[in-house]
């Protein structure tokens, strides 16, 4: 039998309402002898709250009970919405743990409950997760569709047609004549699918909708990098002088633009240099520049490295001297093109992102679909039906892997580890 658990499923108090979970086969009866008679299923009724053993009166609360298999996790859960004081909180989860059979639940152990029970599969676990740890608008809606099943119906639809493949490759081999012939339609169909899973695979990844787009601004020394930076940012995060490489090392600082996540990026002025630390710092910019989804340079325009997101900025715009064709000019003493500025990035940010009406893949996933890719790829060029049928089975096994069905035990401590207690 599983284990009950319990935890703070709100956050931590003082606060106007804190939410207490009680899960599995004894919540019912541990909830009752601390609010006595609970409500219908489904129902929120207030109750007084009391000490199990002393009857002391702890708190009048709302309670909710839910009834497994037809709950979140599967399983019996009862809900105390509390007072939110910190003692008021104490007492009760000290109340819960003199319990004979209850235990603290252990990070994420709600939700791996419902995914161990069926309740919901590992991309929805996965889209819980980064709805947790969304920080952005963007973050929030990308995460929302995953948690709410997006991902896992497109590949229910996947399922659903590889399944079909293998069954008519299964009635070729045991009711053909000739076992070699592989039905051209069969072979076109997988092709198709195989198609299908690599225009997802182009789809940008989600990894830099969770970490932020870099946007690295670089430049000659003294260009006016971390002036830059400093008045994008508000606050002076970066040191400026009229010394010439003056920054050794990069200096990231995450924002958010229009709901945008980035990660604005100041490097060492680049230049060759006998300064062995300057060197470093030469040397690390370079390789961000390289690695940057988006470049802002400043400096002459000619000089700039060739990048697919180039944003070329004529910086101390209050000193003089028109911008060429294609800049945008900046000063950070008058504040002139910031504006102006922050709208490209983000315009170049934004592409670099899954759009917003649309399901993207993390690694993980994107892994599973393009084994899936290969299998059926595979498939649709063998000319064996046997082949067929095993490289769809492939198939099959990747799918089940991508939901969490098969061979994911690796991953499954990772990923819950990341929820919160009472989640």
């Amino acid at each position: 039998m599983a284990d009950t658990i319990y935890a703070l499923s709100s956050g931590r108090p003082p606060a106007a309402i804190s939410v207490i979970r009680i899960n599995g086969p004894l919540a019912h009866a541990s909830a009752q002898r601390i609010a006595g008679t609970l409500p219908e299923a489904r129902t929120a009724a207030v109750r007084e709250l009391r000490h199990p053993a002393s009857g002391d009166l702890l708190d009048e609360a709302l309670v909710l009970r839910f009834d497994g298999p037809a709950s979140s996790t599967g399983e019996n859960i009862v809900e105390f919405q509390c007072h939110g004081g910190r003692a008021v909180v104490d007492a009760l989860l000290a109340a819960l743990g003199g319990l004979e059979g209850l235990r603290e639940a252990q990070p994420g152990e709600f939700t791996r409950r419902a995914f161990e029970n069926g309740r919901i599969d590992l991309t929805e676990a996965e889209g819980l997760a980064d709805l947790i740890e969304a920080e952005t608008e963007s973050q929030r809606k990308a995460a929302l569709a995953l948690a709410e099943g997006g991902l896992r119906k497109q590949i229910s639809v996947w399922q659903e047609r590889v399944l079909g493949l293998s069954a008519q490759a299964e009635r070729a081999i045991d009711y053909d004549e000739d076992d070699e012939a592989v039905d051209p339609s069969l072979a076109r169909e997988c092709a198709a699918l195989a198609d299908e899973l690599e225009q997802w695979l182009e789809r940008p990844r989600v990894e830099r909708l969770k970490d932020g787009v870099l946007v690295v601004v670089a430049g000659p020394p003294n260009a006016g990098k971390s002036s830059l930076i400093n008045a994008i940012v508000g606050e002076e995060r970066a040191i400026v002088t009229d010394i010439p490489g003056t920054t050794r090392d990069h200096i990231e600082v995450p924002l958010s633009l229009g709901g945008v996540p980035i990660r604005l990026t100041d490097t060492a002025g680049l230049r060759d240099t006998d300064d062995v630390v300057e060197a470093i710092g030469v040397g690390r910019a370079s390789k961000l520049v390289e690695m940057a989804d988006v470049l802002v340079w400043l400096g002459d325009s000619g000089d700039a490295p060739e990048h697919a997101r180039l944003i070329c900025v004529h910086a101390k715009a209050d000193l003089g001297g028109s911008a060429p064709a294609g800049s945008i000019s900046v000063s950070t003493v008058t504040s002139q093109g910031i504006d102006a500025l922050l709208e490209q990035i983000e315009t170049q940010a934004r592409s670099v992102l899954p759009a917003e009406d649309a399901l993207s893949l993390n690694r993980r996933q994107a892994q599973h679909v393009d084994d899936a890719r290969g299998a059926l790829t595979s498939a649709a060029s063998a000319n064996d039906l046997l082949l067929v049928a095993e490289d769809l089975r492939l198939a099959r096994t990747a799918f089940d892997r991508l939901t969490g069905r098969a061979g994911v035990e690796d991953v499954l401590d990772a990923l819950f580890g990341r929820f919160c207690l009472g989640k």
